[in-house]
């Protein structure tokens, strides 16, 4: 029989689970909240290009100068899609098991929504993707962190820079590992090894964007990359930049499609590991 401290135990434990389960949907809800805020610009660009095309349709009477038009309004109508599936596929809320997922394909969906953030910064964008499997992961949490790491790779950079986006699978230890790394000023070693902790940041607080500077968007990511078993690193030099990889087990070749989720388990040889942070060599 469980004695009155066990039971206490055991209900804070379950408070502490209820809690951390709310701080993400917050989390997730302010991410929302940034991405709505990036796109509508975004929004407001394609649908001023459909209508300037529009007005020029139909003022022209030239065959050509209308089918040049309607190219155009579909091209930009295709580009709203994009961004509507983009939003669409952080805010769906999928099941709790897994499901085999396509990096690359993540990384295209999330690099439509900081697009234009990107070009305003003056930051250019890289992708260096090696053929890779799938990994075995829950796809919407994986892009909120993939949309983290871009955002903060952004802010390191406010003068210009780039980014650059590397997959490359990792056979020997069943991951796929992907790397975001920038240009930017670098983090401290003083500093380097407390990025992971919730509450600590590197920024002043939030930059001209309204982003930043609470010290929970690195520790939610290891949270995520942690429930996934799989791992976290930084490597920084100050003066050169800093490289962010998480690293994901492949999805199992017997796993079903993208199309029907997999049970909440994990491959037995995949054991969960914590976040690395170590100076650049």
């Amino acid at each position: 029989m469980a004695t009155g401290s066990e039971d206490t135990v055991r209900k804070l434990e379950q408070q502490v689970a209820m809690l951390k389960d709310q701080l993400a949907h917050a989390q997730k809800l302010t991410a929302l909240g940034e991405l709505a805020s990036t796109t509508t610009h975004e929004f407001n660009n394609v649908l001023m290009t459909i209508l300037n095309y529009a007005r020029l349709g139909l003022r022209s009477s030239d065959e050509a100068t209308r089918t040049k038009a309607l190219e155009k309004i579909h091209t930009a109508g295709q580009r709203a899609a994009k961004i509507t599936n983009s939003i669409l596929g952080v805010a769906r809320n999928r099941s709790q098991g897994f499901e085999p997922t396509d990096l690359a394909t993540l990384v295209d969906d999330s690099l439509v929504l900081l697009e234009r953030e990107m070009r305003k910064y003056r930051i250019d964008v890289e992708r260096q993707f090696e053929p890779a499997p799938p990994v075995l992961a829950r796809g919407n949490q994986i892009q909120q962190v993939l949309l983290n790491l871009l955002i903060n790779a952004r802010q390191a950079m406010p003068s210009g820079g780039r980014v650059t986006i590397r997959i490359a699978p990792d056979e020997a230890r069943g991951m796929v590992d992907l790397t975001v790394r920038d240009t930017g000023a670098g983090i401290p070693p003083d500093k380097l090894r407390h990025i992971f902790e919730p509450y600590f940041s590197t920024k002043s607080g939030p930059d001209e964007t309204g982003r930043g500077g609470s010290g929970l968007g690195l520790a939610a990511c290891r949270d995520i990359i942690e429930a996934h078993r799989g791992r976290i690193r930084v490597e920084s030099t100050v003066g050169r930049g800093t490289a962010m990889t998480i690293m994901l087990p492949i999805a199992p070749s017997n796993a079903p499609g993208a199309g029907a989720p997999v049970a909440a388990t994990l491959p037995s040889p995949v054991s969960p590991a914590p976040a690395t942070a170590q100076p650049a060599t």
